[in-house]
């Protein structure tokens, strides 16, 4: 069984304008971390991507009723073999498997954004936790775990 290498936590605000702040929050961790672990450049990128639309998704979608005071935490777990990212918020549940992804080449409303998530990340879930948030769980394995 592998145990986690590194851990971080970032509390902030639901505002669009701190997801700067977050990503380099992110960056910092990946270059601290990482990098000495053999992930790409590309990996990290296509990682902070997905935070990047994660954190947008909790403040646009699941925070838009709620006052920007309401926080959405970030966890980031790092593993020998995978890295973990859970982004929490407040909002109302729903089920992103009902999105249908969109056809090649058709234009849609919504949905571009789980879209992109699962094909930046080896595993995506969403789900409400028993404390009344949901927590979107975003998992990387590292090169070395897919071989």
């Amino acid at each position: 069984m592998f145990t986690i290498v590194q851990q971080d936590h970032l509390k902030v605000k639901s505002e669009l304008s701190l997801l700067n702040h977050v990503q380099e929050w992110f960056e910092q961790f990946c270059l601290q971390h990482l990098s000495q672990l053999g992930w790409s450049k590309t990996q990290l990128d296509r990682l902070n991507l997905a935070l990047a639309e994660g954190f947008t998704n909790a403040v646009r979608h699941a925070h838009h009723a709620l006052p920007p005071e309401t926080t959405i935490e970030i966890n980031v777990d790092l593993w020998i073999d995978r890295l973990e990212i859970r982004i929490w918020d407040y909002g109302k549940p729903f089920n992103p498997d009902a999105i249908a992804e969109p056809a090649p080449g058709t234009l849609q409303v919504g949905g571009y954004g789980w879209f992109l998530l699962r094909r930046l990340a080896d595993r995506v879930v969403y789900e409400r936790g028993a404390d009344g948030r949901n927590c979107l769980l975003i998992v990387k394995y590292s090169v070395e775990a897919q071989k």
